[in-house]
């Protein structure tokens, strides 16, 4: 049987859960249920008894997902998880003839489905724009005032995926509210951790996601206010407000609703506390530094420091070898063989952002396990730098 206790998962110290996350045994419970027991498919106005119970269980969710971001339940779409939310919003929305506008603008540190998204759009004709950030990641709301007119859509996230910074939603809306445009957030990293209410904020579309809080993976939504009409990415019939053809996974939605249901304010401000104090720890090891901000404006389980001299893949497998997964910017460590772009947009060099690691603490970490994480990186680090040519060059020029 696979051992389970706080943070540790056979033994080993998780801190990558702005990756994924382990599901809640809750959650697991709930989902069990709707996969052997009440197994049905919503259907329509009428049908069985099982097909009635799914149609509950739906829009019940739907009420879940609503509550928590001050929106209404018929405004919420489920997906099969945030890039498909992202998808949605931003190709939907692009292609649709109901909204007018010619231009798609977006941060340079957007997670890949949004800038992929936009990449594509630009190929087939669309005009894009990617907006500069500043050295903590913030976007430049006056950038945004300049950059947005004549535009259809601006996508701008609420917390990066990578540094954890946390926009002011609500400055960019009232810019996008000024210039009537449509304003998109993909809230996958925030969702539950950070307070979104979409009718102060006046965001027009919002992406969320389950996995990062607990719930099952391959199930997210998409807040799409009333008024605002993207076209649909899939076809077939029309579920999900004729957005989002298919058979909904049923115990999937369940689930997620389970895992926001789950969520309270007390574990998230210790989150905030377990941040802090890796933070504090990581910067004491040598040739450390924070990339993003600190304080109340950075994501309450995000932390991500460079330390130079060292490559983050190596810190990654080392840590690993000692029982603690975390996560890096390294190219190596990419599908892309690329390094961070969100490093490289803050003005970091290749060799920071190849040096860059992130640890995102859970509900159930401790801070023993913050402790024992600090004191595995700083001696991986001092073992990489004594072989690192890197390294080596400093030591001489000093």
């Amino acid at each position: 049987m696979l051992h389970v206790e706080g943070g540790l998962v056979g033994g080993m110290i998780y801190l990558d859960n702005a990756e994924t996350t382990r599901v809640d045994p809750e959650v697991v419970e709930v989902m069990r249920l709707y996969m052997l027991e009440k197994y049905g498919v919503p259907i329509g106005e009428f049908g069985s008894t099982m097909e009635e119970e799914s149609s509950e269980v739906l829009e019940g969710a739907r009420e879940v997902i609503a509550r928590n971001i001050n929106a209404n339940p018929e405004e919420i779409v489920f997906t099969s998880g945030g890039t498909e939310s992202n998808a949605l919003a931003i190709k939907g929305v692009a292609h649709s003839k109901r909204h007018e506008g010619t231009k798609v603008v977006a941060s340079k540190i957007e997670h890949l489905s949004v800038l992929d998204t936009l990449r594509g759009l630009g190929q087939g004709g669309f005009d894009t724009l990617l907006l500069d950030v500043d050295g903590e990641g913030f976007v430049d709301l006056e950038g945004v005032r300049r950059s947005v007119d004549g535009a259809r859509l601006v996508s701008v996230q609420h917390a990066n995926q990578e540094i954890g910074t946390l926009q002011d939603l609500k400055a960019i809306g009232e810019v996008c509210e000024e210039k009537d445009v449509l304003f998109h957030c993909d809230a996958v990293q925030s969702f539950t951790k950070e307070p979104i209410d979409v009718e102060k904020v006046g965001i027009h579309l919002l992406s969320v996601s389950s996995h990062l809080i607990h719930g099952p993976k391959g199930v997210g939504a998409l807040f799409v206010r009333k008024g605002v009409h993207p076209e649909p990415l899939l076809l077939g019939d029309d579920r999900e407000f004729g957005l989002r053809a298919g058979t909904p996974n049923i115990p999937g939605i369940a689930g997620f609703a389970k895992a926001v249901d789950l969520v309270n304010a007390e574990t998230v401000e210790r989150m905030r506390g377990l941040r802090d104090q890796a933070i504090d720890l990581l910067l004491e090891i040598e040739d450390s530094k924070l990339n993003g901000p600190r304080g109340e404006r950075r994501l309450c389980n995000n932390v991500n420091v460079t330390f130079r001299y060292v490559e983050g893949e190596a810190v990654l497998m080392h840590a690993d070898l000692e029982g603690l997964v975390i996560n890096t910017g390294s190219a190596c460590y990419s599908e892309r063989l690329e390094v961070s772009h969100v490093i490289r947009a803050i003005g970091g060099t290749h060799e920071e952002a190849h040096g860059s690691i992130r640890l995102s603490p859970s509900k159930w970490t401790t801070g023993g396990e913050i402790v024992s994480a600090s004191e595995i990186l700083g001696r991986v680090v001092d073992r990489l730098r004594k072989v690192s040519p890197l390294a080596r060059a400093r030591r001489v020029s000093t």
